[in-house]
């Protein structure tokens, strides 16, 4: 089970797909497209993992925490 990650932001992603589709759609071609780069990153701690793993993280990176996840039993 991952305790940690950082990566691009999924909602971001999928929205430049959008932008690209509708240009493509609109008969941009594909080769003429700038390529683009992710600017929103989401960090995500595994905060069930980490107490499990007997790791405690500090309280400053919980409470930037955007999201808070229950585990599904």
């Amino acid at each position: 089970m991952e305790k940690m990650s950082y990566g691009t932001d999924i909602n971001d992603m999928y929205h430049q797909v959008g932008v690209y589709v509708g240009s493509i759609l609109k008969c941009a071609k594909p080769a003429d497209l700038p390529m683009l780069q992710s600017t929103k990153f989401e960090f995500v701690i595994n905060l069930q993992t980490a107490r499990a793993l007997g790791i405690e993280v500090p309280s400053g990176l919980v409470s930037i925490g955007r999201d808070r996840c229950s585990p599904i039993c």
